[in-house]
């Protein structure tokens, strides 16, 4: 492996990876409807607080502030035509903050789905996602990140799409997939296809798992359906920071940093490498994390038992550890 990142992952038995960007951007002001990504040119000084938080934390890797800034999600705010421009600043402001910070920290650069439909029956064919997500990683790559980092995706026609736009920018990617309370993706995947994907793929990636989701316990689920489909890969967990919960039509979590530290730990033995925080996380979270996973030696691998007796029930409870049935 080249790169920080690369670095970092042979020489660490574990990394922490950060939390939520939208989220904490809401926290800092973003207004609901607005897009995050455009703050990248007009309010970077908010952007770089953010990444500041992560380092600050404890992260060995933080993402940039471009999950939608690809055409089909900046042309809802008549930014289409502007995609490489923020991506690059994106990984500008990101890069100047992991340089900054005195130990050696990695950028990813993250790539979200288009929000369209990719593949039969779908908006968008597979060439032409590859052709939103290229303009996305060049700007990336041009900015400054280390990596790709595909994450939140469902359908397999489109990450595949998005892994294709890294390679063809010469950089190396990390990608997650959403796994809901069935142990499934929107699009029907289940752990064991999404294992089977990955490994199809021309160009393998530094690591993969799932991110977001439902709730912590959900994930650590999928995450042990992973490692049990992929034996010896470099595995990716980030989880949100508890159940999302709808409260005065806003979407808040109930996740403690305490929960999270408890999280982490399970998710580091059921064989997460890399593991990080997604909707609802904070730099407070992302803290009581690294304190947890330094201060606590490597336990077994736990079971569902454990899992729930430590982060809470699963959605459902009946459903097996990540497969879908």
């Amino acid at each position: 492996m080249s790169g920080v990142f690369g670095a970092l992952l042979e020489s660490r038995d574990w990394l922490l990876a950060d939390g939520a960007v939208g989220t904490n951007l809401f926290r800092m002001g973003l207004e609901p409807g607005e897009a995050p990504e455009l703050w990248n040119a007009t309010d970077p000084g908010r952007v770089r607080a953010l990444h500041e938080g992560w380092v600050g934390a404890g992260c060995d890797i933080f993402l940039t502030n471009s999950f939608g800034a690809n055409a089909s999600r900046l042309a809802r705010h008549d930014a289409e035509d502007r995609v490489y421009d923020l991506n690059r600043r994106a990984a500008e402001i990101a890069r100047e903050v992991a340089d900054a910070a005195g130990r050696p920290v990695a950028v990813g650069g993250s790539i979200g789905p288009t929000g369209e439909g990719v593949g039969p029956g779908g908006s968008l064919d597979a060439s032409a996602a590859e052709a939103m997500f290229g303009e996305q990683a060049r700007g990336l790559r041009d900015g400054g990140a280390d990596l790709v980092w595909i994450e939140t995706f469902s359908a397999p026609a489109e990450f595949e799409a998005a892994v294709r736009a890294a390679a063809a920018a010469g950089l190396p990617w990390c990608g997650t997939m959403s796994f809901d309370t069935n142990g499934r993706t929107m699009a029907g995947l289940d752990v064991a296809g999404f294992a089977a994907l990955v490994a199809g793929l021309p160009a393998p990636p530094l690591a993969f798992g799932a991110n977001c989701g439902v709730g912590a316990s959900d994930l650590v689920r999928s995450l042990i359906g992973l490692a049990g489909a992929a034996p010896g890969a470099a595995l990716i967990a980030k989880a949100n920071a508890g159940v999302p919960k709808f409260v005065s039509g806003r979407i808040l979590y109930d996740g403690t940093p305490e929960l999270m530290a408890r999280y982490a730990l399970l998710a580091r033995d059921a064989g997460a490498r890399i593991i990080g925080g997604c909707c609802g996380s904070t730099p407070a979270h992302l803290g009581a994390m690294r304190v947890a996973l330094e201060s606590r030696p490597r336990g077994a691998a736990p079971d569902l038992a454990a899992i729930t007796g430590a982060l809470g029930p699963l959605s459902p409870a009946e459903t097996g550890p990540g497969t879908g049935s």
